[in-house]
């Protein structure tokens, strides 16, 4: 048999029960706000002198680890990436000029 201090917590349950269903029947009565999203924005890439040069020295292949102007550009990328003041780049060194061989006429 049930003593009195059972049915008054059965009952303080069974009213906290139906307050949970109350508040969930409120608050699924409340009609839905629209969420006013702002509409995504793509930004291109800023082409700068790095990029440029990253896209040179990636069509390289291996030989871009053997290219001095492209290891700096490789470690410029990397601090950038992890967020470090970006530094200027190296001049680029001009453009290579084949080496003089002497024409047929001066052989001896």
């Amino acid at each position: 048999m049930l003593g009195r201090s059972d049915i008054f917590r059965a009952a303080a349950i069974v009213a906290l029960i139906a307050c949970f269903v109350a508040a969930l029947a409120a608050i699924n009565r409340r009609p839905a706000a629209p969420v006013a999203e702002p509409p995504p924005t793509v930004t291109a890439p800023a082409t700068d002198d790095l990029t440029a040069e990253l896209h040179r020295c990636s069509a390289l292949g291996p030989a871009d680890a053997e290219d001095a102007r492209c290891v700096a550009v490789w470690e410029e990328n990397r601090r950038r990436f992890f967020g470090r003041p970006a530094r200027p780049l190296p001049p680029s060194p001009p453009a290579a000029v084949a080496p003089a061989t002497p024409s047929s006429g001066e052989a001896r």
